[in-house]
């Protein structure tokens, strides 16, 4: 069919819903989760972590290949499949019988996810004009922040029912978009020859999956034992070997000559580490509030709901700040804000509920943290890339931000393991805190680079005697 007329509005309507669709999915599943545990009777606290870290280490290891992809055969082509498979894979994860057949529709849950996210970033980008971006970054962050905010309680509610809803819930979303997204998207690609490295995502997958059961199995398991040693050492080898790989290959798993530029591969380390603190606080909150101070799913949820609302209004003044004044310094207050929120937790928070002197004070400041730093993340990539790359570029942003989200989670279950109690709450608080002031270190560095740091237009690539 021929390309539609670019009309921006009604693309940031249909890339925002599909951003809806995951990010509402993340948080009602995270808020499911107990419900998930109870429903399969001997599923441990590793074993179900999976439904969460299954779905995070796929999305990982997929959006670099889906982002190549999607540059070489139509952003909008790729987006729509996407959809399609997530949508599909939904009512498969509805209707699964025990815990291994959610965590593998979940897998391909994420599969679906990996072809949404860099293509949906990407065809925002193109179809609004370089004054207008930072605004459009910020109301699809802040749409996805909706989400967020709806996450929690509308989860709560679908559990009251059955947790089988939460997934059930994606559907009309996700008929709705494939319906007009034909419609109002325009086909975009860059001509990049040559097929993505599977081999390489699958090695990105393997190590960043082994290090995640070795996290999770150690403190039951033991971290001498031969099965962990094991997956330390897959993990090591495999993580070592990408970029190894990605080296040597024409269309390489991850974009070695976009992170010579220091403010990208900056930006990668930020999102990594405000990703494992945002993945730890999430999954960490749902157990304070269910097995600590005991509330049903559906309180839980609706505790949960202010911190995520308040990332609306601060993800649009954001894109204002950052426009202005660039990214890297919005970047360090959101890590600040997020510090901050969490200081508040490990100095207020007790065995007892307490939740308007300690829980929601640490909330909004989390939230606040969370506006001012995704958006800011997810528009550098405009700043630095030339725009026949910004599916590889924010590839690699989603990749690093779901492999810190991965990490974080799995070395919080390690830390829960022995017992759920404030002790080990304090602990994963903690945790949180040293990704904060990561983060805002970061935000600093970037704030130190020049703006007119940037990959050019054909950035060397590897030579043609070392490609596989």
């Amino acid at each position: 069919m021929p390309s539609a007329p670019v009309r921006p509005g009604a693309v940031l309507l249909v890339v925002s819903a599909a951003t809806f669709l995951a990010s509402l999915d993340l948080f009602i599943v995270t808020v499911a989760f107990p419900a998930i545990r109870t429903a399969f009777t001997g599923a441990d606290l590793a074993t179900t972590s999976w439904v969460l870290n299954g779905y995070t280490v796929l999305f990982a290891a997929f959006l670099a290949p889906a982002g190549r992809l999607a540059d070489r055969y139509g952003r909008r082509r790729l987006f729509l499949l996407g959809v399609a498979v997530f949508t599909l894979a939904s009512a498969a994860c509805a209707a699964a019988t025990s815990i291994e057949l959610l965590v593998a529709f979940r897998a391909l849950q994420a599969v679906g996810a990996a072809l949404v996210m860099p293509t949906a970033l990407a065809l925002l980008l193109t179809a609004f004009p370089p004054h207008r971006r930072s605004m459009a970054v910020g109301v699809w962050a802040s749409i996805g922040a909706v989400a967020a905010a709806l996450g929690p309680p509308v989860g709560g509610l679908l559990v009251e029912a059955s947790w089988r809803w939460v997934f059930l819930v994606n559907l009309p979303i996700g008929v709705l978009t494939l319906v007009f997204g034909p419609r109002v998207l325009r086909e975009t690609r860059d001509g990049t020859t040559g097929v993505p490295d599977f081999l390489g995502a699958l090695g990105l997958l393997a190590g960043v999956g082994a290090l995640a059961y070795a996290l999770v199995e150690a403190p039951d398991r033991g971290w001498g034992s031969p099965t962990v040693l094991i997956a330390f050492g897959v993990a090591t080898v495999a993580l070592a070997w990408v970029p190894w790989r990605s080296a040597r290959h024409a269309v390489p798993v991850l974009d070695l000559p976009a992170l010579r530029v220091p403010t990208l591969w900056l930006a990668c380390l930020a999102v990594a580490v405000f990703s494992a603190g945002f993945g730890a606080m999430l999954f960490g909150n749902v157990l304070v509030l269910t097995s600590q101070w005991h509330d049903s799913i559906l309180l839980a949820g609706l505790s949960l709901a202010p911190g995520p609302l308040v990332v609306v209004p601060m993800s649009q003044l954001a894109g204002r700040v950052a426009h202005r004044t660039g990214p890297g310094p919005v970047i360090a207050a959101g890590g600040l804000a997020m510090a901050l929120g969490v200081t508040v937790w490990l100095l207020r928070m007790g065995s007892e509920p307490a939740y308007l002197a300690a829980m929601l004070p640490g909330q909004l400041l989390t939230g606040a943290g969370v506006g001012l730093t995704m958006p800011s993340v997810s528009g550098i990539v405009a700043t630095v890339l030339p725009a026949t790359r910004w599916g590889a570029g924010s590839s690699m942003i989603n990749t690093s931000r779901q492999v810190g989200t991965v990490l974080g989670t799995a070395v919080l279950v390690a830390i829960y393991a022995g017992a759920q109690d404030l002790a080990a709450f304090q602990r994963g608080w903690l945790l949180i805190l040293g990704t904060c002031v990561a983060t805002s270190v970061a935000g600093l560095a970037i704030a130190g680079r020049r703006r007119t740091d940037h990959v050019p237009e054909s950035a060397p690539e590897p030579s043609l005697a070392t490609r596989t």
